[in-house]
């Protein structure tokens, strides 16, 4: 009796196995179908703007939509270029000093502040960081007033000292991100570091920073891509055209080429590739940095 049941218990037992295998697998195929339907979904505007930038404008307003540009017009990235109106490449540079700047600033202001909230024992401490937080509850239009007065009485509107000194007194949110990733760092390597008669600003630049570099990349990219794409600012703070962003200078490219939409796709994709190339480059660090912000307690 028992020889008969134990040949009858394996095979349930590999059926079993081989049933939770097969919903594990049905399990990971409708997951994957899932994010390929959600990214094909996301793609498609990015396509069609690429796509865009390589057709004339009766390709874009055929009856038939053509997905692929016959022929391919590549002269419409050198008229884009080359337009009169819209100087790319000294608005390339604008953005790039804009970004650049509003991303060093708020970088190392943040750190900085992150880490005083974090590792540091002062009176008042809590009471600060609880106000710093109440800040994200403001928004950002009822402060834009008396910031607008304060820079118009120093004289410094017309010029990117409005957009990029606030952003060296640190973000209510990235102040608060980063605080939770020095909090996570064992407090035995700054008592050791002590120990060995490192100061305070040794501690934070030589051991903290580079412990903590996935956040601080991943905060200079939210940092790069809010910038990069900020309009309003801009549009109030500075008057010469010639100072532009892409992101104003696009804008008045559109209202100069309102009919041609070949061009204001290919301005569009100009404007675009950087951030692409930026994310690019910054993946691995980035998407590392996200994971580890649902851990730091």
């Amino acid at each position: 009796m028992s020889q008969v049941m134990v040949p009858r218990t394996g095979q349930r037992l590999i059926q079993r196995r081989f049933g939770q295998q097969l919903q594990h697998l049905a399990g990971q195929l409708a997951k994957h179908a899932l994010l390929i339907a959600v990214s094909i979904v996301f793609l498609v505007p990015f396509y069609w703007m690429l796509t865009s930038a390589l057709k004339d404008n009766n390709q874009i307003f055929a009856f038939e939509p053509q997905w692929w540009p016959n022929p391919v017009h590549w002269d419409n990235f050198a008229t884009a270029i080359d337009f009169p109106g819209f100087p790319y490449l000294r608005l390339l540079g604008n953005s790039v000093f804009y970004a650049g700047a509003v991303t060093i600033g708020t970088v190392f202001s943040c750190a900085a502040i992150a880490y005083g909230f974090a590792r540091l024992r002062f009176p008042g401490r809590d009471l600060l960081f609880g106000i710093t937080l109440a800040t994200l509850m403001i928004p950002p239009i009822v402060t834009f007033i008396p910031t607008y007065i304060l820079f118009a009485a120093t004289g410094l509107t017309g010029s990117y000292a409005p957009l990029i000194i606030p952003r060296f007194l640190g973000d209510a949110f990235y102040i608060f991100m980063l605080r939770q990733f020095f909090k996570g760092i064992p407090a035995d390597l700054s008592d050791a570091a002590r120990i060995d008669g490192a100061g305070e600003f040794r501690i934070f630049w030589e051991i903290m920073l580079p412990l903590v570099r996935p956040a601080l990349i991943v905060v200079a990219v939210f940092s790069i891509l809010y910038t990069w794409h900020d309009f309003f600012g801009p549009l109030i703070y500075l008057q010469d055209p010639m100072s532009y962003p892409l992101s104003l200078g696009l804008y008045a490219f559109r209202s100069q080429r309102a009919m041609e939409w070949a061009l204001i796709m290919t301005a569009s994709t100009l404007t675009v590739l950087p951030l692409i190339l930026v994310f690019l480059f910054t993946q691995r660090y980035f998407i590392r940095g996200v994971a580890m912000t649902g851990l730091k307690g």
